[in-house]
């Protein structure tokens, strides 16, 4: 699991962690709208759920109990289309503005409902310096532990997968109540939430989501389910994690004849999400959306 999170810590504006962009501690912001979901807190966790600030952003770690928020719509502008949407962070924080509530946010105004998952954590240091110290030293590992293979990685995150399905049974179980077509309800993720979202398709049992975006995540081969839904990928070039890793995710869609589309952008390191940037990731999203328009995800399904 610490291979994992060494590769996919969400990162800031730039490529790297800067000095300057010190981890600030915050009070848990209010969460009104989100739902508890029936995961149940994390086993044998003792450090409790804190939030910080950083990048101008605001980030939570050592989520013991899972939430999914809601960003519901204007009913006039509906479409009866649903996201999870799964922030990222390495599973040891989670950027929950700029990985989350924004992208909701910018989702909800195309008519498509969302859901922001707070899904439990891996256990850090409960207090700050001891935070900042363990992430400074797996960052700065001279030789890190070979990448573990999908399989692997999904053998790791049993938690969170459950968390996965169980946003997705609630988001079918009140579909009617919010406008919803429980066939429409698809799963956009960034760095480790891609990771999250990649393993709900291929180990999330009953969750099976309509369509599927994975930012900047790990793009090794897979094997891929009959039927597997259309995916969409973003990626920067230059992102230190994944872009030197090859494309063996979207060659495993190719090969598997389902519908897939890669954007591979020359600038935009890691963790852009919805960060303003003077490179051409910061289009990640409006190409996002105009593929979400192209399979009808747009407008109401017709009768």
């Amino acid at each position: 699991m610490m291979a994992l999170a060494a590769t996919c810590i969400a990162a800031g504006p730039a490529q790297a962690q800067a000095p300057s962009d010190k981890m600030v501690p915050i009070a848990i912001p209010a969460q009104p709208d989100a739902i508890t979901l029936n995961t149940g807190p994390l086993p044998g966790a003792k450090a409790q759920e804190s939030w910080h600030s950083q990048y101008n952003s605001v980030f939570a770690r050592n989520v013991t109990t899972a939430t999914l928020t809601p960003f519901l719509p204007d009913p006039a502008k509906a479409t009866g289309a649903a996201v999870i949407v799964a922030p990222g962070g390495g599973f040891r924080t989670l950027s929950m503005e700029n990985e989350g509530w924004d992208v909701a946010r910018a989702l909800a105004a195309q008519g498509v409902a969302a859901f922001v998952l707070k899904y439990r954590l891996n256990q850090t240091p409960a207090d700050m310096p001891g935070f900042e110290k363990s992430m400074s030293a797996m960052f700065s590992a001279v030789a890190r532990p070979a990448r573990p293979t999908p399989e692997a990685q999904i053998a790791g995150i049993a938690p969170q997968i459950a968390d996965s399905r169980a946003a997705f049974a609630l988001v079918r179980s009140r579909a009617a109540g919010w406008k919803i077509d429980p066939d429409r309800i698809g799963m956009v993720g960034f760095s480790a939430g891609a990771m999250l979202t990649l393993a709900t398709e291929l180990a999330g049992q009953d969750a099976k989501p309509a369509f599927m975006g994975l930012i900047y995540g790990p793009l090794a081969a897979v094997k891929v389910p009959a039927g597997a839904p259309p995916l969409f990928v973003a990626l920067a070039a230059d992102d230190p994690f994944f872009a030197n890793g090859g494309f063996g995710l979207i060659e495993s869609w190719t090969a598997a004849k389902r519908p897939v589309e890669f954007h591979l952008y020359e600038q935009g390191g890691h963790g852009f999400g919805m960060y303003q940037k003077a490179t051409t990731s910061t289009g990640w999203f409006g190409d996002f959306s105009r593929w979400l328009g192209m399979h009808g995800y747009l407008k109401p399904k017709a009768a």
